[in-house]
């Protein structure tokens, strides 16, 4: 039998070609979440989306670099999400980041 716990996913926006430290942001934040033990974690690549800037950015091919948007769901308890957030302070203005409360299906095994 199954049941729903009570969780926060973490949604990080940036974009593909966000770069910190010659490393792409995108796995500096997954590293990040790994290193501290968080749940889960999975990077999703957009096909088109806009921010801040009102710029439309896109995955073209026709492109050097890909600067399409990229998303970062990181979940777990809503207690381990907010010690994990101060991790994140360095990125302030560099991309968006959203909580919100979700249900994690989870066996009874």
């Amino acid at each position: 039998m199954s049941h729903y716990e009570r969780a926060c996913r973490l949604s990080i926006y940036l974009g593909n070609a966000d770069i910190e430290h010659h490393k792409p942001l995108s796995a500096q934040i997954l590293h990040r979440a790994h290193h501290a033990g968080l749940r889960g974690a999975t990077t999703l690549h957009g096909v088109e989306g806009f921010g801040h800037s009102g710029r439309i950015h896109d995955a073209a091919k026709w492109t050097i670099v890909n600067r399409g948007p990229l998303t970062v769901h990181l979940v777990d308890t809503p207690e381990r999400i907010r010690a994990f957030l101060p991790q994140l302070d360095d990125l302030a203005g560099k991309c968006l980041i959203v909580c919100d409360e979700v249900q994690v299906r989870a066996d009874d095994s």
